[in-house]
């Protein structure tokens, strides 16, 4: 044992990474009183919570030696100072063997594909601020590459699967949601690419689960479980005194609670069930579960997770009727600049009140979470003076929502409780604005432009026509829309007001559901002649048709290699591909585009 003044405290955790500062703050609050964390570098991940968990932090502390004092004691001896412990957990990755991502990578891309294990700093080149990044993986290690590219300033996206979600340390969970309410990343829970493509010389991810859309990155993290791992006792650069093993613990990232001990020594603890595992080995007298313990709020909790999470103000409200919202949010943090046709994602606590008073049935963990759904950015039209609306003189976003109300053991989350906002309050809004369903692919001026959607669906096709008509869009233009009743049309009226002032603009309303009116589908409407009739023939070589809303309309097929299986029920992607048209998907540009994350 070094000759230095030797500092005394319970518990020492080496690794200044989520897992290990997630230790040190559970022992504390199990009433843990004396904790260290020894961390090599100048800073930590999630810097912003150590002063607000009051765990302290030895920076640039390189350990070389643990030894034995006692039977009660050991001694950690730094490159700087000995200190003494009663217990000593070491959360630093050693000895990794990386498993092979699960999804296939296209050569032309591998150079911005990148394979990581846990922090990532800045001196790596490619890691700029100004760059999107994806980040996709399992558990800690993905949580950690994503929150240190966030702290260099990158816009970054998380994909994390099934599994990878519930052995994430609470520290880096926190963490993730600070960042999401600061806008500075955004978490697609349970999603995972299939494929990595190449899109522009870019990777582009595709995503098997519908509800997730294809992305476009500058750059690909991919950060797995190691498929092996070595004994830390031979793998670390810090001398052991085995006669210390019964004092010792090691943090490893598992899919169980139990993991298999990983060294001859000391036992293993997982990531996500740490304090539970070593509790009962070195602190009998502390018997707190990590489930006991609260999450990171006081006083009003309410007011507390409402300051924790939400980063956005709803500056309007604006009820068509009872069901049917038009909204407006202002982010606190960054702009609202987006591309016409793209999407956003809102969220309100489970702690909000519901306008129909239904008691779900949630844990204390649920229950201080959030509800998140994505929705299409719709657009006001005209602005005040009854111009076309110029969307980049606007800090906010407009949203078009119905209210979805219980049906048989569907319980809807979200609408309930945005029903009883009102301007002024608080919201979350989702750091990405994303979505391929753009114009981007449409350079002609003269093209015929078809917009058919469902109910809400509409929200997205506001924005675009508006857009096509700012930059003189001369081709004609049908927008049709199909709803149950009239009352359901919250735009008719600028719509109708569009057509009478651009003589290309035309606008088709189909309440299918009205009193004295014919019930008739978009379906009908293309095959009896009506939309020809009013925008010319429809020639696959010069018309694009967007498709929005209830996917019985759209009717994907399912894609064996190129050839088509259609739904039972025909839809405008069968109707249109028997005229000649293609549908726009991976790897095969066409001109049916279409977005079913209504």
């Amino acid at each position: 044992m070094s000759d230095h003044a030797s500092a005394q405290y319970d518990l020492i955790v080496i690794g200044g990474n989520p897992a290990g500062l997630s230790l040190a703050w559970a022992a504390q609050r199990a009433g843990v009183e004396r904790v260290a964390v020894l961390s090599r570098g100048e800073s930590v991940i999630g810097k912003d919570l150590v002063g607000r968990h009051r765990v302290e932090v030895h920076y640039q502390a390189e350990v070389r030696r643990i030894g034995r004092i006692d039977d009660e004691r050991v001694f950690v001896e730094t490159d700087h100072v000995t200190l003494q412990a009663s217990a000593v957990v070491i959360s630093q990755r050693v000895g990794i063997t990386r498993a092979e991502p699960p999804f296939a990578i296209d050569p032309a891309v591998a150079d911005r594909v990148h394979g990581v294990y846990g922090t990532i700093e800045s001196d790596d080149s490619w890691a700029t601020g100004d760059d999107d990044i994806l980040v996709v993986g399992e558990g800690e290690s993905a949580a950690t590459a994503a929150i240190s590219l966030a702290e260099l300033g990158a816009g970054v996206v998380l994909a994390l699967p099934n599994e990878g979600v519930k052995f994430l340390s609470r520290w880096a969970r926190d963490e993730l949601q600070w960042l999401e309410s600061q806008r500075r990343l955004t978490v697609l829970w349970r999603s995972m690419p299939d494929e990595i493509g190449e899109l522009g010389g870019l990777p582009m991810a595709y995503f098997p689960d519908r509800r997730t859309p294809d992305l476009q990155f500058d750059h690909v993290v991919v950060a797995y479980h190691p498929a092996e791992v070595a004994d830390p006792m031979d793998a670390l650069a810090i001398e052991i005194d085995e006669a210390a093993g019964d004092r010792l613990a090691f943090l490893v990232e598992a899919s169980t609670t139990e993991p298999e001990p990983i060294s001859r020594v000391g036992i293993t603890a997982a990531v996500g069930n740490a304090w539970n595992r070593i509790q009962p080995h070195f602190f009998p007298d502390h018997d707190v579960r990590i489930e006991q313990v609260t999450t990171w709020v006081g006083g009003d909790e309410i007011a507390g997770l409402r300051e924790k999470h939400y980063n956005a103000t709803i500056t309007a409200f604006d009820p068509h009727h009872s069901d049917l919202w038009v909204l407006r949010v202002k982010p606190d943090h960054g702009d609202a600049s987006h591309q016409p046709g793209q999407y956003a994602t809102l969220g309100l606590g489970h702690w909000e009140p519901r306008i129909d008073n239904i008691r779900e049935q949630a844990d204390d963990k649920k229950r201080t979470s959030l509800i998140r759904r994505s929705y299409s950015i719709s657009n006001p039209i005209f602005d005040e003076d009854g111009y076309l609306f110029d969307r980049s003189e606007s800090d906010e976003l407009e949203f078009y929502i119905v209210l979805v109300r219980p049906e048989g053991d569907s319980i809807p989350s979200l609408t309930p409780r945005l029903a009883l906002k009102t301007p002024g309050e608080r919201i979350y809004l989702g750091a990405k604005v994303a979505g391929r369903y753009t114009l981007e692919k449409n350079t002609d001026p003269n093209a015929t432009m078809l917009f058919l959607s469902t109910g809400t669906g509409e929200a997205p096709h506001n924005a675009m026509i508006t857009e096509l008509l700012r930059k003189g869009h001369q081709g004609p233009i049908l927008n049709a829309v199909t709803v149950r009743y009239a009352q359901d049309l919250a735009y008719r009226e600028k719509h109708e007001a569009l057509a009478e002032r651009f003589p290309n603009v035309h606008y088709l309303p189909l309440p299918t559901r009205e009193p004295g009116v014919p019930k008739r589908y978009l379906q009908d409407a293309l095959t009896d002649g009506t939309m020809e009739e009013m925008v010319g023939p429809l020639d696959p070589a010069s018309t694009h048709v967007f498709l929005c809303g209830n996917p019985s309309m759209i009717g994907l097929p399912e894609w064996d290699g190129d050839e088509p299986t259609f739904p039972e029920t025909t839809g405008i992607v069968e109707l249109l591909m028997d005229r000649g048209f293609t549908p726009d998907r991976r790897g095969t540009p066409g001109n049916i585009h279409y977005e079913e994350y209504w």
